[in-house]
């Protein structure tokens, strides 16, 4: 495969985890309008809150994934342009952002809370970690390109 499709095949990757993480940033605001399965999570895990507590701790993770959600998205966006602009450095930037993503994306699915439950719900665990599988794929593209020689 030459440079240029590898990095296009690279480039389709990354706007496919952008795409994943746009997702996985929404998915919990209609799973609150919809199922609620993040409320009925923290209410099994703490059924002694009040429905006010249950919906406050509702809240601080709906916000805590929407700015997680955001930094990824801005990350995409950065990783696409430099491997696009022919950076040097766009590799590297790719690998860090995407460590930094795939190791929140593992935390938010497993970390346990004071209630010995993980934190999430499995179903929007799983639904976080689809954009990092899509960034090994990126990765694995972009470091099997070979390497561009443009500018700084």
């Amino acid at each position: 495969m030459s440079k240029v499709r590898q990095q296009n095949a690279a480039i389709g990757a990354m706007y496919a985890g952008l795409a994943l993480t746009v997702v996985a940033t929404v998915v919990p605001f209609i799973d609150r309008a919809t199922g609620n399965v993040l409320g009925g999570h923290v209410r099994a895990g703490y059924p002694a809150y009040s429905q006010a507590r249950i919906d406050s701790a509702v809240m601080t993770w709906l916000i805590y994934l929407t700015v997680l959600g955001a930094l990824g998205i801005i990350g995409w966006f950065l990783a696409i342009r430099a491997v696009r602009a022919g950076k040097r450095w766009a590799r590297s930037l790719a690998t860090s952002i995407f460590a930094v993503g795939a190791t929140m994306a593992v935390l938010n699915l497993l970390v346990r809370d004071t209630s010995g439950d993980t934190g999430l719900p499995p179903l929007l665990g799983w639904v976080g970690m689809l954009p990092a599988l899509v960034g090994v794929v990126a990765v694995a593209l972009l470091w099997k390109a070979p390497r561009t020689t443009s500018r700084a």
